[in-house]
């Protein structure tokens, strides 16, 4: 039995269990046994653009034209850049985001709830005056999501700062055509560049063109992005020969999992997903790619890696919005005490998710944070 059918025995009750302190903060270091004195100050950087998300969810089909449809369900949230960084900052990482962000009502929500309620630092971001904030509304039904998007470009001198701050790693989503300067500063000052990559518009799929791949530690796209790219007939395939270009290459596989290669060592490994009910599925990648990098910066093997970044997509997809469905270890130590806690579970299947012993709290949290960001826009917060 594979880890994803052990597992799914439980997936529709994991809501209501993990219910029990929903985002709270864990206070788990994942990298405490890595850290010295001599570290940068930021465990993360990242820098792109943050939008305002408008979540519907509890469609039963896509919109009909010329009719009116009702969500049973609805949530806001910061979105874009915000998702990765909300993520990693939730599994303990200290992280540092610069963006440029509008001087409207939109743009004061998503600074708050990403500073205040989320501890990310924003000392490298800006808000630009007279620039709305970009917005989308996403709407989940079937399993799936359909998004519309607003927005104009921000001020070519935002929001990216001349020189990164240091960081022991950054997230960059590559452009085909076009390099970011500030991959290769970061890159040269010793950050470990972890990168993703969007849809190609072009239709080119010229792996040239992604330049700034030769300064990337590891690369993180999905199934069909990463067969476009090298003309291989199989993820694990187009994993292997993207492995030629960066030192790891992670395939995401949908429902199957995912598939890495790590060059240096010749290790590949492979871990099955984890069986779920999806309540919105916004912003899975950009959590998957957080819980991968976590386990990079924190050393663990491969596989336990691709194992824990399943994890927290699997998690987050339970959950409203791209950001704060994030899971943090809350969440993660729920979801261990849970599936430890069902009888006949698949013991290989455990044993896969074992490394969480020493790292999931093993009692529900009890202490809320003093402040959290809250999925709507205009609510008060208490003390």
């Amino acid at each position: 039995m594979t880890a994803s059918n052990a597992f799914a025995g439980f997936a529709g009750e994991e809501r209501e269990h993990l219910g029990e302190a929903p985002h709270a903060h864990a206070h788990v270091d994942p990298l405490a046994a890595v850290r010295s004195s001599a570290d940068p100050p930021w465990d993360v950087y990242l820098t792109g653009t943050v939008f305002l998300d408008i979540i519907f969810t509890g469609l039963d089909t896509a919109p009909v034209r010329g009719t009116e449809s009702w969500a049973r369900g609805m949530g806001s949230s910061p979105g874009g850049v915000a998702n990765m960084a909300t993520a990693l900052a939730r599994l303990g990482l200290r992280t540092s985001l610069a963006a440029a962000f509008g001087d409207d009502h939109y743009g004061e929500y998503c600074w708050d709830a990403l500073e205040q309620g989320e501890g990310i630092d924003l000392s490298a971001s800006r808000t630009v005056p007279g620039w709305h904030s970009p917005v989308t509304v996403s709407m989940a039904y079937e399993g799936e999501r359909t998004m519309v998007s607003h927005g104009h470009e921000p001020p070519p001198e935002e929001p990216a700062p001349d020189c990164p701050p240091r960081a022991r790693a950054a997230v960059a989503s590559l452009t085909p055509g076009k390099r970011a300067p500030w991959i290769a500063q970061a890159a040269g000052e010793g950050t470990r560049i972890f990168a993703d990559v969007g849809w190609d518009d072009t239709g080119a799929w010229d792996l040239a063109g992604l330049a700034d791949l030769e300064h990337c530690e590891a690369f993180l796209p999905n199934a069909e992005e990463a067969m476009r790219y090298t003309g291989a007939d199989s993820p694990r395939a187009a994993a292997h020969a993207l492995a030629e270009h960066v030192p790891v290459a992670v395939v995401t596989l949908g429902s199957e999992g995912a598939y890495a290669v790590d060059r240096r060592t010749g290790e590949s490994a492979e871990v099955p997903a984890i069986a779920v009910e999806a309540l919105d599925p916004t912003g899975a990648g950009d959590v998957f790619v957080a819980g991968f990098v976590t386990g990079t910066l924190a050393g663990w093997p491969l596989a336990d890696r691709l194992a824990f970044a399943g994890l927290t997509a699997a998690l987050s997809v339970q959950e409203f919005g791209g950001s704060l469905s994030a899971p943090g270890w809350a969440e993660i130590g729920a979801w261990w005490r849970r599936v430890q806690s069902v009888t006949g579970q698949d013991p290989a299947a455990l044993r896969r998710y074992a490394f969480l012993a020493g790292l999931a709290p093993q009692e529900p949290l009890t202490a809320w944070p003093r402040r959290r960001a809250v999925p709507t826009i205009g609510f008060g917060r208490s003390a």
